[in-house]
């Protein structure tokens, strides 16, 4: 049946052309055959038949049109004499419901009452018939019968009284109701599908405009996780290839320590980058890479800051408790970015010092360097403080960068831990309030 229904739809004028010719074939016998009819008569009768018949095959595409044409050549044959059409009426059903079906109630209303209205006329026109002759004065049942089959449609039903006439009436507005409900239900129908087929089309572009917005934000975030990484590993290698070209000459020994360094600092920002990049894949490329860093990571961070030269000291305070990754790893980031920006600006004998203080339901982090402070170089293209920005914002936390009141810079973040009943950690869709602007400490 669907290939059927299928075939039906891509061929609309062949099966249209179907019943159009069963009705012209129809009509033109019937017009052929009825009793009483003068060859003129039937000659005037066939062309309405035919342009009754005919606009079937276009009904689709021009369902006004169609019904206008065939209206017009019924309303001429109503006028024309002692006319039936029988079958041929059928037609104007057809015309209904596709008026109905395929163009808005302002058009199909009009079309239905006129379609009751030419019904009306028909009757009317058939009733008069009746009346105007007496069939029950003739002398035989046999000529009585054949004046009947001469009055009209109705003659063979007998006296064509008013009892008769509201039956045929009552009849007939039904059915021409009931298909003007099915052409207009079809239309409904179509234009729901149509509705339901253009949301459907709207949630795939906004699906894939989402897409691309999460691929958009998973990229930024690789970007600034790369420059984390990137950033501090590059500058304590540069570090140590100009400790080792000091030394090159004056102590191999150190010089064969900073090499090393170099190469274990390189390999150490290769795993990372991998680990970040392996996002990118899909999961049957994906490998097996090192966790993520944390809290636990910071002290060999802190040794690898003091083997470029820059002391730096860790204090913790409050009883240290556990925390989602996600913190833990927030936390390192701060650290690594701040630490990073401290060598990178922080001038000759500059020095550091990281806090970590455990509040009741936050963590206070906060690094502190006797640097340049405001006065330090920048060249504002780096992306550590707005990164360090979202990750504390993530959390729901806050973040104050900026000169330190004695000197330096400081960078303090508070990060609220999650809620006993929470097991993940904060929403980061759900994470509110923007960062604080920098200011003095």
């Amino acid at each position: 049946m669907s290939r059927l229904y299928a075939w039906i739809q891509r061929h609309p004028k062949l099966t249209d052309s179907l019943p159009a010719v069963f009705l012209l074939l129809s009509g033109l016998g019937t017009v052929a055959a009825q009793d009483g009819a003068t060859t003129l008569n039937r000659v005037l009768v066939a062309p309405l038949v035919v342009a009754i018949s005919a606009p079937l095959v276009i009904r689709r595409r021009w369902p006004i049109g169609g019904f206008a044409v065939a209206s017009v050549a019924a309303f001429l044959g109503f006028f024309g004499g002692r006319i039936a059409f029988n079958v041929v009426d059928a037609a104007f059903l057809i015309y209904l419901y596709t008026v109905a079906a395929y163009r808005p109630r302002r058009w199909s209303i009009p079309a239905m009452l006129l379609t009751v209205a030419g019904a009306l006329i028909q009757l009317a026109l058939v009733k008069a018939f009746n009346d105007s002759t007496d069939c029950d004065t003739l002398a035989t049942d046999l000529q009585r019968t054949q004046c009947r089959q001469h009055v009209g449609q109705w003659g063979s039903l007998g006296a064509f009284n008013w009892g008769t006439f509201l039956v045929a009436t009552v009849f007939v507005g039904g059915l021409i109701g009931l298909f003007w409900v099915m052409g207009d239900s079809m239309r409904y129908r179509r234009e729901y599908y149509v509705r339901l087929e253009d949301r459907a089309e709207r949630l795939e572009r906004e699906r894939d405009a989402q897409a691309q917005i999460a691929a958009a934000s998973e990229r930024a975030r690789i970007a600034r996780e790369l420059h984390d990484v990137v950033a501090h590993n590059v500058s304590v290698m540069v570090v140590q290839a100009d400790g080792a070209t000091y030394a090159l000459d004056q102590d191999p020994e150190a010089t064969r320590k900073a090499l090393l360094a170099i190469a274990q600092t390189g390999r150490t920002a290769l795993t990372e980058m991998r680990r970040m990049l392996g996002v990118l894949r899909s999961a049957d490329d994906a490998g097996t890479y090192a966790p993520q860093p944390g809290i636990e990571q910071l002290g060999d961070l802190l040794e690898q800051v003091r083997s470029t030269g820059l002391p730096v000291t860790l204090t913790v305070e409050g009883v240290p408790r556990e925390m989602p990754t996600g913190l833990a790893l927030a936390v390192y980031r701060i650290v690594q970015e701040s630490l990073t920006n401290t060598r990178k600006h922080g001038g000759p004998d500059v020095r550091a010092s990281v806090g970590l203080v455990y509040i009741d339901d936050s963590l206070l982090l906060r690094i502190v360097d006797n640097g340049r402070g405001e006065a330090a170089p920048t060249d504002g293209l780096g992306h550590g403080l707005v990164g360090m920005r979202e990750r504390v914002a993530v959390f729901g936390g806050t973040l104050v960068t900026g000169p330190h009141v004695s000197g330096g810079y400081a960078v303090e973040a508070i990060l609220p831990f999650p809620a006993p009943d929470s097991a993940g950690g904060p929403d980061p869709d759900g994470a509110a309030g923007a960062p604080a602007e920098p200011q003095e400490l």
